[in-house]
């Protein structure tokens, strides 16, 4: 229905209104005029006070005719939560893991905080991790090898399960892996485990130069700039190229897209972006780099970029929809389009101002580029609406005019801004527009007063998924750029007790045709759905709109699980020569399920199977800390340093946790929360509260004993870290040494999960069955003797740690290569055998 046909309307339906009350509404709201009225006035601050009621009432008349925000705008612009009204960002992560690596990019567990911290705001998160030395590539600090950058991401996929967002939601992440890494066949492959990587979508970054190897059957070279452990070069002839990369491994391209299409194929994932192309049409080519996407794929954003959105509902600009039912034709208000559209800019540009950012980066880097991205819903029942075939010529022509329409006023909008407000802070004209850059192919008009005003925002287009957005708000109008999924399905629900139930749904365009005398049992041709179209007509939609998108399209093209192999994979490289950014496919099939069924969904035979539901009880999520005091021990933990002596105080709370294994009920006893008290006022300060926080989610995730081995290979520069102690059998006892405070605060905290039972004496995980049989609350490790028989320490009580017998003045005089036996720097060639002079071990001779 037209804003200027405002008698033509219909009731909401029930499921709408309550998504809409239940993850909208704040306070007393009850209908979507107040959530609009929040939502303008919230925004509207952004302006100078005396303008604010006039823009106040420009923002809430442009939600009343069509215009929304994206779900976290909706959900908390106005509201006074202490919530971002981003969607999402990307998060760079470096081949480090704590500080920042060569390039410049934070270290793996500063990433990890950086992006808990986005979530807990409220935004999801992407991230490329190609940074990451693969497995097997040696760490010089340490002399061991890496464990890559598949291990790392189960680290980031527990944080996400346990972060839960402002609002109660929980955040998205999207993992890239260029298509060069050498391990890239584990990452392809790593979500065919059943419930691996839950909380990840996955895409690889294909560049135009290995879809040209693919095409050509040549070979292809998976390379890193980390050096090989000794043992990887000794097994294989791998050697460094002349740009400083090592080959890890070489093999035909087309047998590696072979593995990337057949995981698609048969799990959805991983998708593709095609990362050369997103990087030679970008605005800012010239000063960024993009090496992933959020979440859903339509943003590819640098680091710390994030994407504003705001979609235009174009169901509201169809006049006299369906007309053609009583022999006239219904028509489209271009006009209305492009005025919403010009108001949508600046809305968009307002919320940059009055958002919270989750980091300080986030803010800086919205601030000189001011990205946003406004969009479109409705597009499937705009289609129906006005009688045209989405599958046919004659609809992708109508979604590219809407389109073209839509850059060329936003583009002329920003202009405007920039005249009243300024360019974005790193504007640069003659780089903004040079050959190839989107801006580049805009209109002679436009571009000249590019050149003369600047412009206010780098990027202003996007297409994004909308599907909770427009069921609230557009009384389920088809979501984004897709065609209706079906006219009528059914929909799972989480009700608040936590049971699932489901709902009867129906499509905004089906219910208006009933509505105006429609029958429904025997709809018309132009009634087409996602489920009874070609997956190439999904891809020609998709290629007609994306010349006018200056960033990129969300959409899932559907396919049948009967569909051929060959015609699927073509449908990518048809993408790749259409100009596409990325495509994502969906083809059902055991291992996938959907949240939308078109028949009701039927109870699961395994519920009734012994042993089906099993749960090893250690890999049970705990979401989060419970209120209350917990069972935990304290205890001080005493180390020496180059510059003396250091004492902290370590907690680590317990809680039980239950499970099933074989079909039988598995109580343990889990870690849940590692802390040490300290303050923020200094550099040290802050890594320990950031890497406390980093191991109380792995422990909810159910990782820490993984994490605690790796933490126990960081290194650094100011020498080694001397505490706790080691026998050799003659009953010698010496100082045990390690490379860094981390890796010295990990052996601590791997010596009190040993003493809990938790972990054996090397920092291995105990299985669930050991665990069961352990005392509750007891410290069982009886070759501790100074501490196994002490009382359980509770939250309130400490204990002193025992570490050596004495602490010496200093560190070893002898410095030379690292001990096996002590972990000392202090192997020197002594009578020509290995000497520690730590330890007095002797090693190899000859």
């Amino acid at each position: 229905m037209a804003e200027n046909d405002p008698t033509l309307s219909i009731a909401p339906q029930q499921f709408s209104t309550d998504v809409m009350l239940e993850k909208y509404a704040k306070g007393d709201e009850q209908t979507v005029g107040d959530v609009y009225r929040r939502v303008a006035r919230g925004v509207a601050m952004a302006e100078p006070e005396a303008l604010r009621p006039v823009i106040e009432a420009r923002f809430v008349d442009n939600l009343l005719h069509g215009a929304l925000g994206a779900g976290r705008i909706m959900s908390a612009a106005g509201s006074g939560l202490a919530a971002t009204l981003i969607n999402c960002f990307v998060q760079p992560v470096g081949d480090s893991i704590q500080g920042v690596d060569d390039e410049g990019l934070p270290g793996i567990y500063v990433a990890l905080l950086q992006a808990a911290e986005t979530m807990r705001r409220g935004g999801g998160v992407g991230y490329n991790f190609s940074a990451i030395r693969p497995r097997g590539a040696r760490v010089h600090t340490t002399s061991s090898s890496a464990s890559g950058p598949c291990s790392y991401m189960d680290v980031f996929d527990a944080s996400c399960r346990t972060v839960e967002s402002a609002g109660s939601r929980r955040g998205a992440q999207m993992a890239v892996l260029d298509c060069d890494h050498p391990d890239l066949i584990e990452f392809i492959e790593a979500k065919h485990s059943k419930g691996r990587w839950n909380n990840f979508n996955v895409s690889v970054a294909v560049t135009d130069a290995f879809m040209r190897a693919v095409e050509a059957n040549a070979p292809w070279q998976l390379v890193h700039r980390a050096e090989p452990s000794a043992a990887m070069r000794a097994a294989g002839d791998l050697r460094q190229r002349d740009d400083g990369y090592w080959i890890y491994a070489g093999q035909p391209a087309r047998e590696i897209w072979d593995k990337i299409m057949r995981s698609t194929y048969d799990v959805a994932e991983p998708g593709v972006v095609f990362v050369s192309r997103m990087n030679e049409d970008n605005n800012l080519r010239a000063i960024e780099t993009i090496r992933a996407t959020n979440p859903c794929g339509e943003q590819p954003l640098p680091a710390y970029g994030c994407c504003n959105l705001g979609p235009l509902n174009l169901t509201r600009f169809v006049v006299d929809p369906f007309a053609q039912m009583h022999g006239g034709t219904p028509s489209f208000d271009w006009e209305a389009l492009a005025q919403r559209t010009r108001t949508q800019v600046r809305f968009l540009d307002d919320v940059l101002d009055v958002t919270l950012w989750p980091l300080d980066e986030q803010r800086d880097e919205a601030a000189a580029k001011r990205r946003i991205g406004v969009g479109l819903t409705g597009l499937g029942d705009t289609l129906v609406m006005l009688g045209l075939r989405y599958d046919a010529q004659e609809g992708r022509d109508f979604a590219a005019r809407v389109a073209r329409l839509m850059r060329d006023e936003a583009y002329r909008a920003s202009v405007e801004l920039a005249r009243e407000r300024g360019a974005f802070p790193l504007f640069d004209a003659a780089r903004y527009l040079e050959d190839g850059t989107f801006a580049s192919r805009l209109p002679d008009d436009i571009r000249d007063a590019i050149r003369r005003h600047g412009i206010r925002n780098s990027h202003l287009l996007s297409i994004a998924p909308t599907g909770t957005v427009s069921l609230a708000f557009a009384d389920n109008a088809s979501n984004g750029i897709e065609p209706a999924f079906s006219w009528t399905y059914t929909r799972m629900k989480i009700m608040a007790d936590g049971s699932r139930q489901q709902f009867a749904v129906e499509d905004h365009a089906w219910r208006l045709y009933r509505e105006l005398g429609g029958d429904v049992g025997a709809l018309p041709g132009y009634f087409v759905s996602a489920l009874e179209m070609s997956a190439r007509d999904h891809l020609d939609m998709m290629a007609a709109v994306q010349p006018f998108i200056d960033t990129s399209i969300s959409k899932t093209v559907n396919v049948p699980a009967d569909y051929p192999f060959e015609d699927f994979e073509s449908l990518y490289f048809d993408a790749w020569k259409s100009g596409l950014k990325g495509l994502a496919t969906y083809r059902p099939n055991d291992t996938l399920g959907a949240v939308l069924s078109v028949e009701p969904v039927a109870a699961s035979a395994a519920d009734d199977v012994p042993g089906a539901a099993d749960l090893d009880p250690l890999r049970v999520t705990l979401d989060h800390r419970p209120r209350g005091e917990l069972p935990a021990i304290i205890e001080k933990v005493e180390y020496l340093t180059q510059t003396g002596k250091k004492s902290l105080y370590v907690a680590v709370s317990f809680i039980e946790v239950t499970g099933r294994l074989a079909g039988e009920d598995v109580t343990i006893e889990r870690p849940i929360e590692i802390f040490i008290p300290a303050g923020q006022r200094d550099e040290s300060q802050q890594w320990i509260t950031a890497t406390m926080r980093s191991l109380s989610l792995a422990a909810r995730g159910g990782f820490i004993a993984r994490n605690l081995q790796d933490m126990r290979k960081v290194s650094w520069d100011r020498g080694q870290v001397r505490l706790g102690e080691v026998q050799r059998p003659d009953g010698h006892r010496s100082p045990r040494w390690h490379d860094s405070e981390v890796a010295a605060l990990s052996y601590a905290i791997q010596q009190i999960l040993h003493r809990r039972g938790f972990l054996d004496a090397e920092g291995n995980q105990v299985p669930s069955r050991v665990l069961a049989r352990l005392p509750r609350g007891k410290m069982v490790d009886t070759t501790h003797a100074a501490t196994a028989n002490a009382p359980r320490s509770e939250p309130a009580g400490t204990r002193a740690s025992t570490t050596a017998a004495s602490m010496p003045a200093s560190a070893p005089a002898m410095l030379g290569s690292k001990c096996d036996y002590c972990g000392a720097n202090a192997v020197i060639r002594k009578d020509g055998c290995d000497f520690c002079t730590a330890c007095g071990e002797i090693g190899a001779c000859g």
